[in-house]
C-alpha cells in the first residue's frame, strides 16, 4: 500500500446526553475515518449496564453507536472507550460515563483501635453526599479530637471509604454512633457501636465521674491533726516540725472537694501502683479560668485501712504549697474509686522526659516523643536547682521524702520541674514502677530512715 494513501484513524465520540440517572438510557456514537479501513470496538468488558451495538458507514467514516440502557449505578465514573486501528497504528476517544443515583452506605464497621481509634465505613452516590454523625440519638459536632476523614480511591469509581476518627476516647465516649448521608436522590443511614474502655468509675452513677463529698467539717484541733500526720506520714516522728506545720494547717483546714460537673475526663494516662491515672478537663478552680487540665489520680482496691491513708495524704497534700511541689487541688469521694485531683505537667515524669532528651534519645523504643535536642548543662543544672528548692521546702516542714527519683518528679511548660510523689501518689505519669504485692519496704527506700531519727548527711538522708 502506498504510504501516501495511510493514515492512522481519527476516532470521535459524539454523545448527545452524558449526565443520566440510574435506570436511564444513553446513546454514544464512535465515528472513525482512516486509511486503510480500520476497524473499530468499544470495550465493554467492564460495563454492569445493558447495552447493544449498532453499524453504520457514512462515505468514508465508519460509525459504531452504543446504546445502555436501564444504566446502572455501578458504572458511574466509568471511562467508556472507543477503539480503531489500521495498519498505520491505533486510535482511541473516551468519554467518562456520569450516572446520578441515590446514595446508600456500603458498610460502617465497629470501631477499631488504629493509632486513633476509627469507625470505618464505605458510601456511594452522585451527587457527592453530605455526611454527617449522631451519639446516642443527638448530633455530633466534630472537633480536632473527634473528626470524619475521607480516603481517596481513584481505582473505585464513585465510592468513598472513610473512618470517624477518635483522639483517646474515653468510657465517655462509648455508646451507638450513627453515620447519616444524604444527597439530592436520597439518604441512607447505618449504626456502629463504640466500646473503647470500661467505665473506671461506679458503674450505678450515671454521669460516669465520682460525686463529691467532703469529709467531716467537725471542729479538729490543729495539734492533734499535725501529732497525727507527722507520726504516721513519710517516717516523721512527732515533735519536729509542728510549730511550722501547724501554722500551715492554719491556712487550709478542709480539702477541697470537686463537684461532679466540674470534671470530664478525657483520656487514659496511664497506670500505677495504686491506680489509674487520666487527663480531664475541670471547671471552676480557679477564679480567672473557666476550665483547665488536670491530673485525675484513681485508687482502685479501696478497703477501710486505704481509705483512711486516702484521708491523710489528702489533708498533707494540701497543706504542702510551692511552687517546685506539683499543687493538689482536691478529691472526690463517695464513690468507687476515690480519686485526687492534680495540675497537669504536660511533659510527664523527669525519667522519661531526661532520656527523649538525651543522647541515645533516637534510639530508644520507649520514648514516644518527638525530640526536641539534648539538653544543654545549665537546663541541667536548671532542673536541679528547681528540685533542691523543693526539697528545701520539704525540709522546712521536716518532712522526708524517702524515695527521691526522676520518676518522681514531673516536668511542665518551660521546663518547669516539680516533685510530684508523696506515698500512694506513685508514679501519676509512668506505668507500674512498683505493684503493691506485700508488706515491706518499698524499693529505693533507704532502711535507715525506716525507725530512728537522722541527720542529713549525705545524697541517701537529704530530706
Amino acid at each position: 500500500v502506498d504510504n501516501a494513501t495511510t493514515c492512522v484513524p481519527e476516532v470521535t465520540v459524539n454523545a448527545p446526553v452524558r449526565t443520566i440517572k440510574e435506570g436511564g438510557n444513553l446513546t454514544f456514537e464512535c465515528q472513525v475515518t482512516g486509511s486503510p479501513v480500520p476497524t473499530i470496538t468499544w470495550r465493554t468488558e467492564q460495563l454492569q449496564s445493558n447495552w447493544t451495538l449498532q453499524r453504520g458507514i457514512w462515505g468514508s467514516t465508519l460509525e459504531l453507536v452504543l446504546h445502555l440502557w436501564n444504566v446502572s449505578s455501578g458504572d458511574n465514573l466509568h471511562n467508556l472507550t472507543c477503539e480503531a486501528e489500521n495498519r498505520a497504528g491505533p486510535g482511541e476517544a473516551m468519554v467518562q460515563l456520569n450516572i446520578e443515583f441515590a446514595v446508600k452506605i456500603l458498610f460502617l464497621r465497629e470501631a477499631e483501635q488504629q493509632h486513633h481509634w476509627c469507625f470505618p465505613f464505605a458510601i456511594d452516590g452522585n451527587p457527592a453526599p453530605t455526611i454527617s454523625w449522631q451519639y446516642n440519638t443527638t448530633p455530633l459536632n466534630e472537633t480536632r479530637y473527634t473528626y470524619t476523614q475521607l480516603i481517596p480511591d481513584q481505582d473505585d469509581g464513585s465510592v468513598q471509604h472513610g473512618c470517624l476518627f477518635l483522639n483517646k476516647p474515653t468510657h465517655l465516649n462509648n455508646g451507638n454512633y450513627t453515620l447519616i448521608v444524604e444527597n439530592k436522590l436520597g439518604r441512607d443511614q447505618a449504626t456502629a457501636i463504640g466500646m473503647f474502655m470500661d467505665n473506671p468509675f461506679d458503674p450505678f452513677d450515671p454521669e460516669g465521674i465520682i460525686p463529691a463529698l467532703c469529709f467531716s467539717a467537725a471542729p479538729t484541733n490543729s495539734t492533734d491533726v499535725t501529732e497525727k500526720l507527722e507520726s504516721r506520714l513519710f517516717g516523721v516522728r512527732g515533735g519536729y516540725g509542728a510549730d511550722s506545720y501547724r501554722e500551715m494547717m492554719l491556712l487550709c483546714d478542709c480539702v477541697q472537694h470537686i463537684k461532679r460537673q466540674d470534671i470530664m475526663l478525657k483520656w487514659e494516662l496511664g497506670e500505677g501502683a495504686f491506680g489509674k491515672v487520666y487527663l480531664a478537663e475541670c471547671a471552676n478552680l480557679c477564679p480567672d479560668t473557666d476550665k483547665m487540665l488536670v491530673a485525675i489520680k484513681t485508687l482502685k482496691d479501696a478497703n477501710e485501712s486505704t481509705r483512711q491513708d486516702f484521708q491523710r495524704e489528702a489533708e498533707l497534700l494540701t497543706v504542702l504549697q510551692h511552687e517546685h511541689i506539683v499543687r493538689f487541688y482536691g478529691v472526690c469521694t463517695d464513690g468507687e474509686p476515690l480519686a485526687m485531683v492534680f495540675e497537669y505537667m504536660r511533659h510527664g515524669d523527669l525519667n522519661r522526659f531526661l532520656r527523649a532528651h538525651g543522647p541515645d534519645a533516637r534510639i530508644l523504643d520507649e520514648v514516644k516523643m518527638p525530640p526536641m535536642g539534648q539538653l544543654t548543662l545549665p537546663q541541667m543544672l536548671q532542673i536541679a536547682a528547681q528540685i533542691a528548692s523543693g526539697m528545701v521546702y520539704l525540709a522546712s516542714l521536716h518532712f522526708v521524702h524517702r524515695d527521691l527519683a526522676t520518676r518522681n518528679c514531673l516536668v511542665g511548660e518551660g521546663l518547669v520541674v516539680k516533685i510530684g510523689d508523696f506515698g500512694m501518689s506513685r508514679d501519676i505519669y509512668s506505668t507500674d514502677y512498683y505493684r503493691v504485692k506485700s508488706p515491706g519496704v518499698i524499693s529505693g527506700n533507704q532502711p535507715h530512715l525506716c525507725s530512728t531519727p537522722y541527720k542529713p548527711q549525705s545524697i541517701h538522708t537529704f530530706p
